[in-house]
């Protein structure tokens, strides 16, 4: 269980603070209710360009790293198509220095032409190291492309193109600042050895002054029901082949969240899951084979992978992968082999409540969804889940109709 006491600053900023005396730390997590899906799709990489960008000083502090480090703190940001999170550890004596720090930058970057040229070249390098250069680079931009077809969930969180990034003015970058990164975007979590009152009384003092932004409204395209199997086949300079099959799923506070979660546990977490044991162990077909849900907050996918061992077919591979998918279809699990996924995953989020760092984010994602008291509650949701459920699941989500199929296939095989 873990416990938070929860306030609101006048400007609209969410605060959640966890007291955990058994450590000298305390972690500060702010989580922006921004990603890549709130991006104009001319204007793509916007919400990672501000991961780099949070890190070049704000207006009254030019080294956020320097002064971070001198208090004994320790930082670092994620980006994905929903959220913007930046986190940070510190002694429980310094906290204050991490939030005069975070005030300053919610309150506004240090905007200038040299600094902007200097990150956008920083994300350029990144974009052809991770997208162009690298071995099966290309996977999820591609994947996401045949999946979402009106939803800006089709562009990975690096953008598009990189030129969007590359022509980025400082009047658009200072825009999207000013529309997303104010205290009525953001929720912060403070966990650690202090008290919720004190640690809201130090909040207030750094940031309420902030002014709060105009509320946003997100109104984001729908994706349509998809009503036939889509496939795509590229060849590409990679030692091996790889066929990568996805299915849309519901939203992340759709009921069935939990249970499409548990089948791809049951197809693919741990050594003697069926997609190891039966397709990577015995039938030989792939070297490796994973599965696992998006987790997207607007409608995600299901995605099962698997590299295929040299000389076999990617038709094969997937007609493989479909025997797994009917048997989970038209037979009901075994009441032992469900009760060790159950274990493996209540261990899993057991485990995750452990660090301060992780439950502060935790907490910060939950109350995005609507209510950070969901975190304790999740094990009960997988729990309640049946043999039953799972075939309905398997049913509704394994639909031939709504495959999307990437065969990614070596040039030096063909």
């Amino acid at each position: 269980m873990v416990n938070f006491e929860r306030f609101r600053l006048d400007n609209g900023l969410k605060l959640l603070v966890h007291q955990d005396n058994s450590t000298p730390l305390v972690a500060v997590n702010i989580l922006y209710d921004v990603g890549a899906r709130d991006e104009d799709p001319q204007l793509t990489g916007f919400a990672h360009l501000f991961e780099h960008l949070m890190f070049e000083g704000s207006v009254n502090i030019p080294n956020y790293d320097n002064a971070l480090q001198m208090a004994g703190g320790e930082n670092n940001a994620f980006t994905n198509n929903d959220i913007t999170n930046y986190y940070l550890t510190i002694p429980r004596q310094n906290l204050e220095t991490a939030l005069w720090l975070e005030s300053d930058r919610m309150l506004e970057l240090a905007f200038s032409e040299e600094k902007l040229r200097i990150q956008k070249n920083v994300v350029s390098e990144e974009y052809r190291q991770s997208y162009l250069n690298q071995p099966y680079g290309d996977v999820w931009a591609l994947l996401r492309s045949l999946i979402y077809k009106v939803h800006p969930y089709q562009w990975p969180t690096i953008g598009k193109s990189i030129e969007h990034v590359q022509n980025a003015t400082l009047d658009q970058v200072r825009d999207f600042f000013f529309r997303f990164y104010r205290p009525n975007n953001a929720i912060m979590v403070v966990a650690g050895n202090i008290e919720p009152s004190g640690a809201f009384e130090l909040v207030a003092k750094w940031f309420s002054d902030i002014p709060a932004g105009q509320k946003h409204t997100r109104t984001l395209p729908v994706e349509p029901c998809q009503t036939q199997p889509r496939s795509l086949t590229v060849y590409r300079d990679v030692p091996v082949d790889e066929i990568y099959m996805a299915f849309p799923t519901e939203n992340r506070m759709h009921p069935s969240f939990f249970t499409t979660d548990l089948l791809t546990d049951i197809l693919a977490s741990g050594q003697s899951a069926r997609l190891r044991e039966n397709l990577v162990k015995k039938k030989k077909i792939f070297s490796e084979a994973n599965a696992w849900i998006s987790g997207s907050i607007d409608q995600g996918f299901l995605a099962i992978t698997g590299k295929l061992i040299k000389g076999l077919s990617e038709d094969l591979a997937r007609e493989a992968i479909w025997e797994e998918i009917n048997s989970l279809k038209y037979n009901l699990i075994g009441s032992q082999e469900l009760q060790k996924v159950k274990n493996k995953l209540e261990a899993s989020n057991t485990f995750a409540e452990v660090g301060i760092l992780s439950k502060a984010m935790n907490l910060a994602y939950y109350e995005l969804l609507g209510d950070a008291h969901m975190l304790n509650e999740q094990n009960e949701q997988y729990f309640r889940i049946e043999p039953e459920d799972l075939m309905q699941a398997a049913c509704n989500v394994f639909d031939e109709n709504r495959e999307c199929l990437l065969n990614y296939l070596s040039k030096r095989e063909k």
